[in-house]
């Protein structure tokens, strides 16, 4: 094997039965369908069972997901609240409102048939959160006028993060948990260590606790001035983004050689790249993984249109 391979399949799945991201999100058997294929097809791990991941939670707390057109991702109509202080006064999150019973419901009956699957829900962190309850410009804008009353928010939304962790774990399955909205550089690195850090590395924790182990730190961006406060988290699982820069990315793990990490091609190369640029874009990573133990090969979230075939010769070129 050239590299172990991680396959991102979660709107994927609904082109792989030749349905909407819309339709698979919203019922239940053309969700684990779509998943039960994607894993019969590509065998991929984890099993991140969800469509619109980053919708579960604000969906949960009373926010509306509007259909798009065609195959676009499902996306919220509307903030529920106009500021970070407005936000205090929500109740944590309710792990039974919303979709979340229903793929929990999903989730269970894939890990039930497939033993052999990494089957996980996602949750997602208190940024990613507080950007659908707010509204990004509003959250943003947030940020630089009241980040202490921003960070509060974030605190305020652990609680809930929690509760729907403990809810997975309760069903017999695994979180892998997402902070994608916190990338830099919608937050610069100044801000994400006075405003973000401490309520992730927060969550992080108590999360593990939960589950019994570390879980997977998902984000996005350019993230390698980083890479300490995401090790302070506990994780045992990192991305490199394809947005970042590698090389220093991996140096500045060195220090926590148990510490998986996942580096993430640009989706352009695997989507319409050749068989040789895929190739050549899959060697350069095995190269980078002579730095250190415990790199894998990702591609990121797969996007709807992605050819099969092309995820089909990438796993079969990174298994050699």
């Amino acid at each position: 094997m050239r590299i172990p391979l991680s396959l991102s399949v979660y709107e994927h799945a609904a082109a792989i039965i030749g349905v909407t991201p819309w339709e698979a999100s919203g019922d239940p058997e053309l969700c684990y369908r779509a998943h039960r294929e994607a894993w019969l097809l590509y065998g991929h791990f984890p099993v991140v069972v969800g469509i619109d991941i980053y919708n579960l939670e604000a969906e949960a707390y009373g926010a509306e997901v509007r259909r798009p057109s065609g195959t676009g991702i499902p996306a919220m109509t509307e903030p529920i609240v106009a500021s970070a202080e407005e936000g205090l006064a929500l109740p944590p999150l309710d792990p039974a409102h919303g979709r979340i019973p229903m793929m929990i419901v999903v989730a269970r009956r894939l890990a039930e048939e497939f033993a052999e699957a990494d089957v996980r829900l996602p949750v997602s962190g208190p940024f990613s959160v507080a950007q659908s309850l707010l509204g990004l410009n509003a959250l943003l804008e947030a940020v630089a006028l009241e980040p202490d009353a921003v960070r509060a928010l974030l605190e305020h939304l652990v609680t809930g993060q929690t509760r729907f962790a403990g809810a997975v774990v309760e069903a017999g399955l695994q979180v892998a948990f997402f902070e994608s909205a916190a990338a830099p550089p919608l937050l610069s690195p100044a801000q994400f260590r006075a405003i973000e850090a401490g309520p992730l590395q927060r969550v992080m924790r108590e999360v593990g606790e939960i589950c019994g182990r570390p879980v997977p730190c998902i984000i996005g961006g350019d993230t390698a001035p980083l890479v300490p406060e995401l090790l302070a988290t506990g994780t045992d699982f990192l991305i490199c983004p394809a947005e970042t820069d590698r090389q220093r990315f991996l140096a500045a793990t060195m220090g926590a050689p148990e510490v998986k990490v996942r580096v993430n091609l640009d989706p352009p190369v695997y989507m319409q790249g050749t068989e040789a640029e895929i190739a050549a874009a899959v060697d350069e990573v095995v190269e980078l993984a002579r730095l250190r133990p415990n790199v894998l090969l990702g591609t990121g979230a797969i996007p709807y249109e992605t050819p099969p075939e092309k995820l089909l010769f990438l796993k079969s070129y990174c298994e050699g």
